[in-house]
């Protein structure tokens, strides 16, 4: 069995080439956080996808992007022209999830927004909200907020 499952921020952004015979293949690699690093450590993995989903890839994610892969790990070896020899473990998705909205042009505004409205609509005709507008709770140890 031969599984792989993880969810990570792009490195990179993606690169998208084509075969000789005209499938679309795209790379990047994602940053997997370490569980329980005091330092923030992670683990970086080099994530290949073929056809629609990397044209998909290509087009609507960037460096930053938080995705879920699942996929399979590849071992591989080739010879550079020097005529070394190179090993390479990577990832061949079977599916990429986006776990985040926007696409690569909107996903900086989205960010530098911090949270703040600029009257501004979501692909659905909804106004952004004003954080601002609502006051925190406060954890009631007795029961429910409400």
């Amino acid at each position: 069995m031969n599984i792989v499952a993880l969810i990570g921020r792009l490195a990179r952004d993606p690169e998208l080439r084509f075969t000789a015979s005209g499938k679309a293949v795209a790379t990047f690699s994602i940053a997997v956080n370490k569980p329980f690093s005091k330092t923030n450590e992670a683990d970086f993995f080099n994530i290949v996808v073929w056809e629609k989903s990397a044209e998909n890839c290509a087009n609507y994610l960037s460096k930053g992007s938080l995705v879920g892969v699942e996929g399979r790990l590849q071992s591989r070896s080739y010879e550079t022209q020097a005529g070394d020899k190179r090993y390479v473990t990577e990832i061949v998705a079977n599916r990429v999830e986006f776990l985040e909205w926007g696409n690569k042009e909107n996903k900086t505004n989205n960010n530098s927004n911090n949270n703040k409205s600029a009257d501004k609509t979501d692909d659905f005709g909804n106004a952004d909200i004003d954080l601002d507008d609502f006051q925190a709770i406060d954890d009631d140890e007795d029961g429910v907020p409400f």
